[in-house]
């Protein structure tokens, strides 16, 4: 067991989930913030457990050629990202190795690579915010939290987010200043304002502004109208009402105050409505990436039924319906079905069908009425798929599988699972949605052995 305080030297040799950097002392795992592969440091131990440490660089002693220096003033401080300390083909690269490992170590693959999509930009590709509120001597701030806890972290330009985020935030806390509202506490469930919300339209250039509030009403709307009504392709307030105790960001209930309570933005050449609940990728240019990657793992024809699980507002139902004879998409959030419909409606689009229901239970109902599909594509949210989607999967035995996931961890396990069933993994790749943050997206297709 390493000694606490004892400054120790060590090498670099992997990578955390999150971007902290690995060494082997004395055979005991030290996880090591602001690492980089390969370096030489000296680490103090801060904290020492039997299998394993935790510590701090006191001096590098071999520094990686891919250490730079951090363009964003907070970025220790911050848990929003996690590697404005490396340059962008190391996180690349140790993102492509994080799918790799897992799908070998989990999924029981043997893959020598994973390619991976890497992000034109690593600036302000964000199409939403969603920030953190807090009072600081009295007065309201605004941020992110800080990795492993709830203080907010202010940052006067967040680098990944477009100008005018930050623009309507700095707006937003001055009105709730200057009117004197509260800010929520979620240790006493006190207060009125729980977080700022903000989206934009990549191509349309309109923004949504959502105030989420532990109530039913904002007072002096006027005041803070006059604010938002500056900045360029404001088109919609609504108030999302949150009054459950917990860290959800959403309400159930949303009021429009200003404008239609949704806006418009275009993608892979369709026109999508999109509400403060809708699910939308956040890098537009990677999401047509990759939507264009999975319609062509799916190598879907014009003779296909295909059916996406987890659709959500049919962003890829509706993309791969041009390549299909019927798309079906199912999503378990009513809302969202709703938005589908109307997606589909407004793009001419009249061989989709969407359906609102669990995806395990929903793919089951479908497979009983005998609707088999070509090809399946799931879009799971990070916890994977469950078992009544993996027997829906097995039972209707689709030619081709693509799965889009959001944790690699999930998507291996599931890999193993469907390979249990008697699928094969015939491709995967990675896109990177989400430069400087620990997240990765990935697409994987399975067939029949």
């Amino acid at each position: 067991m390493l000694t606490k305080n004892q400054i120790y030297e060590a090498t670099i040799c992997d990578y955390t989930t999150e971007g902290q950097g690995i060494a082997k002392i004395d055979g005991c795992a030290v996880f090591i913030p602001n690492a980089l592969f390969g370096e030489k440091v000296l680490v103090r131990i801060e904290k020492a457990q039997k299998t394993w440490a935790s510590g701090k660089i006191t001096e590098i002693l071999d520094k990686s050629p891919h250490r730079v220096n951090r363009e964003c003033s907070v970025a220790k401080l911050c848990g929003g990202c996690s590697f404005w300390h490396m340059d962008y083909a190391e996180e690349a690269r140790l993102k492509a190795d994080r799918v790799k490992q897992c799908l070998n170590r989990i999924g029981g693959e043997s893959l020598q690579e994973v390619p991976i999509l890497p992000a034109p930009s690593c600036k302000a590709y964000r199409n939403k915010a969603q920030y953190m509120l807090s009072t600081v001597k009295g007065k309201a701030v605004a941020g992110f939290f800080r990795a492993g806890s709830h203080q907010v972290v202010e940052n006067p330009g967040c680098l990944i987010l477009p100008p005018e985020m930050d623009q309507i935030k700095d707006l937003v806390l001055d009105y709730v200043n200057q009117q004197k509202i509260t800010v929520y506490d979620e240790t006493a469930h006190k207060g009125l304002l729980r977080h700022i919300y903000v989206r934009k339209g990549w191509v349309s250039g309109e923004i949504l502004v959502c105030l989420v509030a532990n109530g039913r009403t904002l007072p002096h709307l006027p005041a803070l109208l006059e604010r938002l009504k500056t900045v360029p392709g404001f088109t919609s307030l609504v108030l999302s009402v949150n009054t459950q105790k917990g860290n959800t960001i959403l309400g159930d209930e949303c009021i429009t105050l200003y404008g239609n309570g949704y806006i418009e933005d275009t993608l892979c050449g369709l026109t999508f409505r999109l509400s403060p609940q809708s699910f939308y990728q956040v890098n537009h240019p990677q999401a047509e990436r990759l939507y264009q990657a999975a319609i062509a793992q799916g190598e879907i024809t014009k003779d296909d039924l295909v059916l996406d699980l987890y659709c959500g507002v049919g962003t890829i139902t509706l993309c791969m319906a041009s390549h299909a004879k019927k798309v079906i998409g199912v999503e378990v959030v009513p809302e969202a079905i709703e938005d589908a419909k109307a997606n589909a409606k407004r793009n001419g689009i009249d061989n989709a069908e969407f359906f609102c229901g669990d995806a395990g239970k929903a793919a089951l109902e479908l497979e009983a009425k005998g609707i088999i599909p070509d090809v399946v594509v799931v879009d799971p949210p990070r916890k994977g798929l469950n078992s009544d989607t993996i027997e829906a999967l097995n039972r209707m035995s689709p030619r081709r599988i693509v799965y889009v996931s959001c944790d690699p961890a999930t998507l291996a396990r599931d890999v193993a699972l469907l390979k249990e069933k008697g699928y094969a993994l015939q491709n995967a790749m990675c896109a990177d949605l989400f430069p400087r943050t620990a997240h990765i997206e990935s697409i994987v297709c399975l067939t029949h052995d």
